[in-house]
């Protein structure tokens, strides 16, 4: 019985995490032209946007949990309005300072792309101080998806393929990389888009 009753949690975890891969694809993404694919590296256009950001101190995995939980609290209706904005994907998490890989820093900005209803202007204004909005011109990004774990082990190494590829490529890139995060923790590992990205003149 016990055998059973722990196969039956297990599917019904396993179902869950399957049924988010789909739940977090009907949530906006930013908006961006694929400009040119070479295996799994992109060169991305994105269009103009703006970002809630909130800067952290700490390990990359507590900073991005303590990061997700101040933005989320903004958009649930924690603002001047008490307005409810809709979530989008992904998480976003970058490097303030220290490490060139981005994966040594302790200081960590945190953000969600605000829906692109949304204008500058018509957002509500954050409750919390921490929070800023910021509108970020239209740029253009090198990107590396990969599914699985995101180790800081991991992170790094996508981001020294990334800086690889560019030198082969003579692409110049700039900036600590920019980790995104697609789906919730509990989504299976090979379900997973995870994405590192560097600014370029590409």
């Amino acid at each position: 019985m016990l055998i059973g009753l722990t196969g039956l949690v297990v599917l019904v975890l396993a179902g869950a995490a399957i049924a988010a891969g789909p739940i977090m694809s009907r949530v906006e993404h930013p908006r961006y032209d694929v400009v040119k694919r070479d295996g799994d590296v992109e060169i991305r256009a994105y269009a103009p946007m703006i970002i809630a950001q909130a800067e952290v101190q700490g390990a990359r995995r507590p900073a991005i949990e303590e990061g997700f939980r101040i933005i989320a609290g903004y958009i649930f209706g924690a603002n001047q309005a008490k307005a409810k904005i809709a979530m989008t994907a992904p998480v976003q998490q970058q490097a303030t300072a220290a490490a060139a890989d981005g994966a040594g820093s302790d200081h960590w900005s945190v953000s969600f792309v605000m829906p692109s209803s949304w204008s500058l202007e018509a957002l509500p204004p954050p409750a919390d101080a921490r929070i800023k909005l910021t509108p970020l011109p239209a740029q253009r990004m090198l990107a590396i998806t990969f599914s699985g774990a995101y180790s800081d082990g991991i992170l790094a190494d996508k981001t020294r393929e990334l800086r690889d590829y560019a030198q082969r490529q003579g692409i110049t890139v700039s900036g600590t990389p920019l980790l995104a995060f697609y789906n919730p923790p509990w989504t299976l590992p090979m379900l997973r888009r995870n994405e590192v990205m560097l600014a370029c003149n590409c």
